[in-house]
């Protein structure tokens, strides 16, 4: 399994498999969001990336468009082909049957079920195997599955928009709009990126958010909309509580939360997640291990300040997105981030930038866990 061995064409191809791998992002949990492109002589027969729900997978959507141009041709496919039974019959397998006689993959899948039988399976019935081709980039698209299934919980990305002072609304509470229209386009793309939106229950609150993706044009599937609450004291004439039928809605709360609210949010058509608390906050570890055990892989944070502050500090933030606005709120305004409890510099948590950019009159920068 040498990487070596592959050429400059793999590598291309390998970066298209990449990119279609990512239009299933936010739609494909709890399968992996994979990409996958069959090729021969240089011209691409066949194309698919994981269909919304995970099925049907890449390798068989691009198989299907091949047809029987397949046989002697190679697949480029983001992760090891599955190798066992499912909904659906192995993708190693329908490899196989089609005739595919090279197969190049960045990662072996940490799924117990395949973990390398994909890729046995294929050398088993004489087709060449590749590994190695983008394996960095094929790890952080596939991040959270990898983490959902070694950690139990989902990939976090927390997004803070900002002013130049670190605030996201003013004494009052006006916060629309610290960011341009530029950013809010880009964070409705970020959302329809990821499987769910997680906010506290003070930005229900105090904003009356939909939580929707908006803006970009019909999306396959809208992201679930999850409130941590521990008392469950958010208003059932808002937004949320109005469109829990239409839109996925889970509400992850204590243990001591009041039967007829609980009863009443029911009714409305959402979803109740009991989960650990600790102190006045339910604990962000247990939340999110329980997200994962729901199936989600891909969680985008929007706040507010205790949330952020009490997934930084737990060290479960594995991307934080700042968006910038060159304004100015003052000591008065609303932090972004809440009390972290430091009194050492070195207890703080760090991260590494991965990109800087300017988003229209705003700048957006991307920082990864270390």
């Amino acid at each position: 399994m040498n990487p070596d061995t592959a050429t400059d064409a793999d590598t291309r191809f390998m970066a298209l498999a990449l990119s279609l791998g990512r239009r299933a992002q936010g739609n494909a949990w709890p399968n992996p969001a994979v990409g996958c492109v069959i090729e021969k002589d240089g011209r691409i027969l066949g194309r698919g990336w994981t269909a919304p729900g995970g099925r049907p997978h890449a390798e068989v959507a691009a198989l299907a468009q091949a047809g029987a141009r397949a046989r002697g041709a190679t697949a480029h496919v983001t992760l090891e082909p599955c190798a066992h039974h499912g909904e659906t019959p192995p993708c190693a397998q329908a490899l196989v049957d089609a005739g595919i006689a090279r197969v190049v993959a960045p990662l072996q899948d940490s799924d117990p079920r395949v973990s390398g039988r994909g890729f046995e399976m294929l050398r088993a019935a004489g087709i060449e195997v590749h590994t190695g081709v983008l394996a960095d980039r094929a790890a952080h698209d596939l991040a959270g599955f990898f983490l959902s299934r070694e950690a139990g919980r989902p990939w976090l990305t927390l997004k803070l928009a900002t002013s130049v002072d670190g605030r996201i609304a003013t004494a009052t509470g006006e916060s629309q709009w610290i960011t341009g229209p530029q950013a809010r386009r880009a964070v409705h793309a970020m959302r329809a990126s990821h499987d769910a939106v997680l906010v506290g229950a003070g930005t229900v609150r105090a904003d009356d958010p939909m939580l929707t993706v908006r803006g970009l044009g019909p999306v396959p599937c809208q992201p679930v909309r999850v409130v941590a609450s521990r008392r469950l004291d958010l208003p059932l004439t808002g937004q949320l509580a109005q469109s829990a039928r239409q839109v996925p809605l889970w509400l992850c709360h204590g243990d001591r939360t009041d039967p007829m609210t609980r009863g009443a949010w029911e009714g409305l058509g959402a979803r109740l997640l009991p989960c650990a608390a600790g102190g006045r906050q339910i604990d962000p570890e247990a939340m999110l291990r329980t997200l994962g055990a729901e199936g989600l892989t891909r969680v985008f944070c929007e706040g507010g300040g205790a949330l952020a502050a009490s997934l930084l500090m737990a060290g479960l933030v594995d991307e934080l997105i700042c968006i910038t606005a060159g304004v100015a709120l003052g000591a008065e305004g609303q932090p972004g981030i809440g009390a972290l409890g430091l009194e050492r510099l070195a207890d703080a948590p760090r991260m590494v930038l991965a990109e800087s950019r300017a988003i229209g009159p705003d700048v957006l920068h991307r920082w990864r866990r270390g």
